[in-house]
């Protein structure tokens, strides 16, 4: 389903490096499988492959409605609210063309851009619209503006009961300002579990509805997180190729390595790069450690990034995630006149050139000092996505907790919200927009 390699890593390091972290990552499995590790009150994902019953079927309900009468879905969310469900949207989606039977899934809130909000506007005039607002508390900023203008277009356009009919919350259970607005409202609403962090909330309603109405089988999706849920079960390093890319990545960052580069060839991948950034980055980075996640999506970035990469600081290593069974290919046909002096290719599919330009690629990479890893994927459908997911939540969950860090928390990322919240005048930072404009000024 999935696998893992270092075959072009392996100059890079000694096998015992490697073996002797057995019992670091036993350790860290003992102590995420137990609770009795950091973050123990956010392990709810660890079992969300077996998700609620009952809950499942109110989601695929509720995605049948949107299918059978919206042109277009809204999905209002930032961070782990949207990135997951866009991520398998996109990498099961025709590249050009939306399913027939199901609308077209469209994000926002996810910045403060007022141009993408006003021209998102002018393309749903003559559209059936649904809406589904994601947030666990309804005051992140970004959604809640979002959502402050969609509500407000969504009840001109369809009249405050309209607009409630089509609105669906997906929120905290019990409390939080769009807990308040929904119940006030009647929208339908769908839980955030208290014990998921957004970051690993795909399987949870958060992903799933959005997924369902964009016309994909959430059943396979989380069939395929349950089947990998039981393979990377296993404590032995040996076993478990999600320990082993976890350990990969703390061995890489004990040598000095500072940067992790998710490389894919294939396009439908580039949203799953963005979802694991975040996955990532916001899991490991603290207390002034971490691997910085990028990405680079080839062979586009080898005319852009490629130079750095070959040449550059020797500071990061590569992921190279693949597929390995295309569903679609085309050959290469015969030119008369050969200007372009491809007639050696003559007969051979596009992705048969693609696979030979990654691994001209990887060995000039590994030729350049660039350590890099294999994590290649059977097929892209619901199942191996699901599983994906899954393989890389482990994954990361070990790997922070190998760094020492928490990685379910996010400390880091209220400092900029309070900032932001002073320079705008919100009542309650006075003293901090005092403080923050002085510096300004300086």
């Amino acid at each position: 389903m999935i696998t893992f390699t270092t075959n072009y890593a392996k100059e890079f390091f000694e096998t015992h490096e490697f073996d002797q972290m057995e019992l670091a990552v036993k350790t860290a499995h003992d102590q995420l499988h137990t609770g009795k590790g950091p973050g123990a009150d956010y392990l709810g994902w660890l079992n969300l492959p077996t998700a609620d019953k009952d809950e499942l079927s109110r989601v695929k309900q509720k995605a049948s409605e949107i299918k059978e009468h919206a042109d277009v879905l809204i999905v209002i969310g930032i961070g782990g609210s949207y990135l997951g469900s866009k991520a398998v949207i996109q990498a099961l989606s025709h590249s050009f063309m939306k399913k027939s039977d199901a609308p077209e899934v469209i994000f926002a809130g996810h910045h403060l851009n007022g141009e993408y909000i006003e021209e998102m506007f002018d393309a749903l005039h003559d559209k059936s619209v649904y809406v589904n607002v994601i947030s666990k508390s309804g005051t992140t900023t970004e959604p809640a503006i979002a959502f402050r203008l969609v509500k407000h277009w969504m009840e001109e356009r369809y009249g405050q009961d309209g607009a409630a009919s089509r609105i669906i919350a997906t929120t905290d259970a019990n409390k939080g300002a769009l807990k308040a607005v929904a119940d006030a409202n009647g929208y339908t609403c769908f839980i955030v579990p208290d014990d998921v962090g957004g970051r690993f909330s795909v399987l949870t309603p958060v992903g799933l509805l959005p997924i369902a109405a964009a016309g994909f089988s959430v059943d396979a999706l989380l069939d395929g997180a349950h089947a990998a849920k039981q393979q990377y079960d296993s404590s032995n390093l040996l076993e478990n190729e999600s320990y082993q890319y976890a350990a990969f990545r703390t061995l890489m960052y004990a040598k000095g390595k500072q940067i992790e580069l998710l490389a894919s060839y294939h396009p439908k991948l580039k949203q799953v790069s963005e979802w694991w950034k975040q996955l990532f980055g916001e899991s490991e980075g603290k207390d002034h450690k971490g691997l910085f996640p990028a990405s680079v999506h080839y062979t586009t970035d080898l005319h852009s990034l490629g130079q750095y990469v070959q040449e550059g600081r020797r500071h990061l290593f590569q992921t190279v995630i693949g597929v390995k069974e295309a569903t679609k290919d085309v050959t290469i046909p015969y030119s008369d006149s050969n200007e372009d002096g491809l007639d050696y290719l003559v007969g051979k599919s596009l992705n048969e050139v693609n696979d030979q330009a990654m691994v001209g690629t990887l060995l000039a990479h590994v030729d350049g000092g660039v350590p890099n890893v294999q994590i290649e994927v059977d097929q892209l459908d619901e199942v191996h996505i699901g599983a994906l997911i899954y393989f890389f939540e482990k994954a990361c969950a070990i790997s922070g907790t190998l760094l020492g860090v928490n990685p379910f928390d996010q400390p880091g990322v209220e400092s900029y919200k309070q900032n932001m919240f002073a320079l705008l005048g919100k009542e309650g930072f006075e003293e901090r927009r005092k403080q923050l404009q002085e510096r300004l000024l300086t």
